[in-house]
């Protein structure tokens, strides 16, 4: 095997908004509410093989906000960024894959999601700044908890 072979390769082919959706079901009577609307974010991490030594990793952002058990906005938003990883030892992998991907393409969601709840005529919501780290630790120790609990039936 000659070096240039053995070289680790980490490089972004491209970052692009994958998914995107915007309702506002009661407006405009909802628009005319006093009240301060609750806001819900959720998110989440996918990863997929494209094809040898390239990934793309999605992350989603989900954020509803409601005045009581009416929607006021429902945004929902897929960031993904395409790259290619080769020459990683295989225990690199799932950090890389779970941590360092995220992070990048991350901020691209953050702007996209508060540019749209701006264009829908609201105050933008900012996500917060994520611990794509400590989200993949955690991740690993409840899998490896429920690979524990699936052992001992």
């Amino acid at each position: 095997m000659s070096t240039e072979e053995a070289t680790p390769v980490f490089q972004i082919q491209r970052v692009y908004l994958k998914d995107l959706s915007l309702e506002q079901p009661n407006s405009p009577a909802i628009l005319l509410e006093q009240a301060q609307p609750s806001v819900d974010i959720q998110l989440g991490v996918q990863a997929t093989p494209v094809a040898e030594g390239i990934f793309e990793v999605a992350v989603t952002a989900t954020v509803q906000t409601k005045i009581e058990d009416k929607t006021v906005f429902l945004v929902e938003a897929k960031q993904a960024g395409i790259f290619e990883i080769r020459n990683v030892p295989e225990e690199q992998m799932g950090a890389i894959i779970g941590i360092a991907c995220p992070q990048i393409v991350y901020p691209y969601l953050r702007g996209n999601v508060a540019d749209t709840i701006t264009r829908a005529g609201f105050p933008p919501v900012h996500l917060a700044e994520i611990n794509f780290q400590a989200m993949y630790e955690q991740q690993q120790q409840a899998a490896a908890a429920e690979a524990g609990n699936g052992t001992m039936q």
